[in-house]
């Protein structure tokens, strides 16, 4: 499991701090690489200038999308992330404080894989951290195609 990168897409570096300490708590180990907008998170996945993803790295097993980020919207990287031959399987989870329906909607019209509302209590955010590293981490399981990039 701790070959298995994340990409966690979150601006609000409150909200970063508190993810990585819910994984650490929850023994999840994996290497996480943190894009603090949109661009930055098209450029991970993408390798373009400036990305701290190195081309010869397999994509992430797994995107944490926040919704509400500057330059480039969540919704905007989810469309190009589906656009792209090379992310089309990738798993994406948007995990966002948004309770709007539409966001709600939009996100799996687009192609998300699951929304997740983040919990405002610290322990059942913990909670939806170590379920969704478990999840994506462990059980879930990728078509070949898009474990060849």
């Amino acid at each position: 499991m701790k070959d298995k990168t994340i990409l966690l897409v979150e601006d609000n570096s409150d909200d970063v701090k508190l993810t990585l300490r819910a994984l650490k708590q929850s023994k999840i180990t994996n290497e996480v690489i943190v894009a603090r907008d949109g661009v930055e998170a098209l450029a991970c996945l993408f390798g373009k200038e400036g990305s701290q993803w190195d081309e010869s790295q397999k994509l992430p097993q797994v995107v944490l999308l926040d919704l509400k980020l500057p330059k480039i919207d969540g919704l905007e990287v989810l469309r190009r992330i589906r656009a792209d031959e090379r992310t089309r399987f990738l798993p994406v989870v948007i995990l966002t404080s948004s309770k709007e329906e539409q966001d709600l909607i939009k996100g799996y019209s687009l192609g998300a894989n699951s929304y997740i509302r983040k919990p405002v209590d610290f322990t059942q955010f913990v909670e939806a951290v170590r379920s969704l590293g478990l999840y994506w981490l462990l059980l879930n399981e990728v078509p070949s195609l898009a474990r060849r990039y």
